[in-house]
């Protein structure tokens, strides 16, 4: 346990030396109040840009505090996930490449130990990164539209939270099969958003699906009712990433031991 705690100490070291956990928390808190603050001063954004056409009527009604909420979760869906998957695509790929892998390995350190010492510390920084940011914008919201209680904003963290972590969970895989970086980091990219344009377009087949996550978390909001389908899809996500974290082990003690 000592060797594991020296491990995430090591990569939290390395993250405060690229600065990660200054400008990942300050990406989210923007990508979190962006929407609130778009919505609520677009009729002053568009007549400081000229305004409308002379006789042009341009009526658009408030949307509710749930609406709003479920936007900026919409903006960690693409920016906040292409973040993610930029951040922590060297992970394991830049170590392997560089050689400090083979160094960290060559010692009585357990590729269990490696690969989970780096999830966990990359889950540590992008849940509280999110975190802050969701709270960034249930706070603006709430002064600008209504509160949501905070109870539904917990829920709506954990549930969201979950599909998140399974995204790094996923990314730390890739970068575990590539040596290059960028090969891991646009495998992930490319899968991820493929896999949820799939979600979106059949959700009445794949209602256990991962991807039905962020449509179950607006659900909860605007419905206040848990969608039927929540529990076993949030099941097969915990499966997954238990899944992706054993295989990331698997290939990677494989190819270091073919190396």
């Amino acid at each position: 346990m000592k060797q594991w705690f020296t491990l995430i100490n090591k990569e939290f070291l390395e993250m405060a030396r690229n600065y990660k956990w200054i400008w990942m928390p300050i990406t989210f808190i923007l990508l979190g109040v962006m929407d609130p603050l778009t919505t609520y001063y677009l009729p002053e954004i568009l007549n400081s840009v000229g305004g409308l056409p002379e006789g042009a009527v341009f009526e658009m009604p408030e949307p509710s505090a749930q609406e709003v909420f479920i936007m900026s979760l919409g903006e960690y869906q693409m920016i906040g996930i292409l973040v993610i998957v930029l951040s922590t695509m060297g992970t394991v790929a830049g170590e392997r490449k560089s050689g400090v892998a083979q160094l960290i390995l060559v010692k009585p350190v357990s590729y269990v130990s490696y690969i989970t010492s780096k999830w966990a510390a990359a889950l540590i920084l992008i849940v509280i990164s999110l975190f802050l940011g969701m709270l960034a914008s249930w706070y603006y919201i709430g002064v600008l539209f209504e509160f949501i209680s905070f109870g539904r904003f917990m829920e709506s963290f954990g549930l969201y939270s979950l599909w998140i972590v399974l995204v790094l969970s996923f990314v730390i895989l890739c970068s575990a099969l590539f040596m290059q970086p960028v090969a891991a980091g646009m495998v992930a990219l490319v899968t991820v958003f493929i896999f949820t344009i799939i979600g979106g377009s059949f959700q009445h087949l794949l209602e256990w699906s991962p991807t039905q996550l962020i449509s179950y978390v607006s659900e909860r909001l605007i419905t206040e009712k848990w969608p039927e389908h929540v529990w076993p899809a949030t099941g097969m996500t915990l499966s997954m990433i238990f899944v992706f974290i054993g295989l990331a082990i698997y290939f990677l003690k494989r190819k270091e031991l073919a190396d």
